[in-house]
């Protein structure tokens, strides 16, 4: 029968002390215990002589937030830092809309027709014309002196002319516009209306520059709450400069649509129909965000309304929920406090009026008696 002997803690702790004694060095003390694990006891008790200095920095110790407090409403003790500005976005100074030198329509049928004349005088001249066309247009039979060098400048000649004067004409519409290049650099903008000539050489770029509106696609938008939400805008723009809208920017539509999704995402809005004053403040900071981003393109715009705002399919479910508990109580609020004013105002009268004496029992079971009945009464009524 094996005999099992019982350690002392303190045995064993003074054991290896006298070896450590000897040597003139610090005893490694250990704590032992069941339930924790070995811990040097010099760790726990130092008794160094001159303990090392320790700098201590300016430190702030915020206060205690009391129960019921918001965690806003205490200040931070830091500095609030200024936000920077945001860059504005810059097009080219000299890129400024001005008008293009265009001539009258009749400049360029006259010269049209001077081509037209002078092709058909060549065409005499080399001996080309039938002889009976030439008796038909009263014209001198003439030797003909062939396709030679002369004749084949003087086509060419009234050809160029012909093709240049009839090739430029153009026409002219109300509310649109004409952008010129030549080689790449701007030459004007014609905003003229009707029959006129402009030199066939240049590129020209039609754009609108009437008044127009566009209804947007359903873009991300959210509430004050950041509650995910689905927004439709009416947008009531136009070009003001032409120049900077088709040469400042690719496409100057992309960039007002993606100019009215960046302002959804910075502006809060509601649902329609809860509050109306809040869709009007929507509307009037998008309309400033968007005008101040689509200005330096040329693009002027008047008014970006929220026509259509509903919650996300993700949370439409639950929103709507929400909004019925919250009619809901508002509706039950409402009743009991008609039903309480009622019954107030029925005992008042009864007992103003001398028609009954009630002690306070008499009284807690008559207002009991009334707002069962006035509450059934209403439960009735709007079933």
């Amino acid at each position: 029968m094996s005999t099992t002997s019982s350690t002392n803690p303190e045995t064993t702790a003074t054991a290896p002390e006298e070896p450590a004694a000897a040597t003139g060095q610090r005893s490694a003390r250990l704590i032992h215990n069941e339930a924790t694990t070995e811990i040097p006891v010099h760790l726990l008790f130092r008794d160094d002589p001159d303990p090392a200095p320790v700098a201590l920095r300016p430190a702030v110790v915020a206060r205690r937030q009391v129960p019921g407090e918001r965690t806003g409403e205490w200040r931070s003790t830091r500095r609030p830092v200024a936000a920077r500005p945001r860059p504005a976005p810059r097009v080219d100074p000299e890129l400024t809309e001005r008008p293009a030198r265009v001539l009258p329509g009749a400049a360029g049928v006259a010269g049209g027709l001077c081509g037209a004349a002078g092709c058909a005088a060549t065409s005499w001249w080399a001996g080309l014309v039938p002889p009976l066309t030439a008796q038909a247009l009263g014209l001198p039979v003439s030797a003909g002196a062939g396709l030679g060098p002369a004749q084949w400048a003087a086509y060419a000649a009234a050809g160029a002319l012909g093709m240049f004067g009839f090739g430029g004409l153009a026409r002219g519409r109300t509310g649109r516009a004409w952008v010129l290049g030549l080689f790449g650099r701007y030459r004007g903008t014609v905003r003229r209306t009707g029959l006129m000539w402009v030199n066939p050489l240049l590129l020209r770029r039609r754009v609108d520059v009437r008044l127009r509106h566009w209804r947007s696609e359903p873009m991300p938008a959210a509430d004050g709450n950041g509650v995910a939400l689905r927004a439709v805008t009416l947008v009531v723009w136009r070009v003001r400069d032409t120049a900077k809208a088709t040469l400042g920017v690719e496409d100057h539509e992309t960039y007002l649509r993606e100019c009215v999704e960046a302002a959804l995402a910075r502006v809060p809005v509601e649902p329609l129909g809860t509050v109306r004053s809040s869709a009007d403040v929507a509307g009037d900071t998008l309309t400033r965000l968007v005008a101040a981003d689509a200005a330096p393109v040329g693009l002027e715009v008047f008014s970006v309304r929220p026509v259509r705002v509903e919650y996300a399919p993700e949370v439409a479910a639950a929103m709507h929920r929400r909004r019925i508990a919250a009619l809901d109580a508002a509706q039950r609020a409402s009743v009991l406090t008609s039903v309480v004013d009622s019954v107030e105002d029925t005992v008042t009268r009864l007992t103003m009026r001398g028609l009954v004496e009630l002690d306070d029992y008499e009284r807690k079971v008559l207002v009991k008696d009334l707002t069962v009945a006035f509450c059934a009464g209403r439960g009735d009524t709007g079933a």
